[in-house]
């Protein structure tokens, strides 16, 4: 069975995310705002799992 879209679309979506993380991290030295973006972006994802 293939992956729907919205599945497809929250999996990339949750890629960009993980790479903004490491970039504003790294860079900007801003934990708390970007574990907590890293954690609302990739839960998208496992709600869409559950379905």
């Amino acid at each position: 069975m293939s992956k729907s879209i919205v599945g497809k679309k929250s999996f990339e979506f949750a890629i960009h995310i993980v790479n903004f993380y490491k970039k504003f991290s790294i860079e900007k030295k801003e934990y708390i705002l970007s574990k907590q973006t890293l954690c609302s972006g990739t839960s998208i994802g496992a709600n869409v799992r559950r379905l």
